[in-house]
């Protein structure tokens, strides 16, 4: 029976370093960007990541956006660009397809960051983010 609790909790421990360890899934990009920023996944804060969606901030403009402007007050619905294109959702419960292509999420985050933020958002803004996404259920 040890032996079984014991193999059967090694394969469980493979099976989450191998996800953790993929690229284009949403734990590999909150790996990564752990990583990158000198943190544990775990002081990832899903609290900041909701925060930086939520915070308005002067665009170039000078109107106030936020992330929300787009994509609206709840992550999981459809948002809509400034010109009426569909966004789809950015949770993955809502979209499975979110953060599943490396380029395109660094794309995204770039563009968004720049618009809202008038800079690049961190390494730990964006673990944080996704973090907090990946919460909603």
């Amino acid at each position: 029976m040890i032996k079984r609790l014991c193999c059967n909790g090694l394969a469980m421990l493979g099976m989450i370093s191998a996800v953790a360890g993929a690229a284009d899934t949403s734990a590999g990009f909150m790996a990564n960007y752990a990583q990158q920023s000198g943190v544990a996944v775990s002081a990832l804060s899903p609290a900041r990541g909701e925060a930086l969606y939520r915070s308005e901030h002067r665009g170039r403009d000078g109107k106030t956006v936020s992330c929300t402007s787009c994509h609206t007050a709840n992550p999981k619905q459809a948002g809509q660009t400034r010109v009426g294109k569909r966004i789809e959702p950015l949770a993955p419960a809502a979209n499975p397809g979110r953060f599943t292509d490396a380029a395109k999420v660094e794309k995204w985050f770039r563009r968004n960051c720049t618009d809202v933020l008038q800079r690049e958002c961190s390494a730990q803004e964006k673990g944080d983010f996704i973090a907090w996404l990946n919460q909603i259920k």
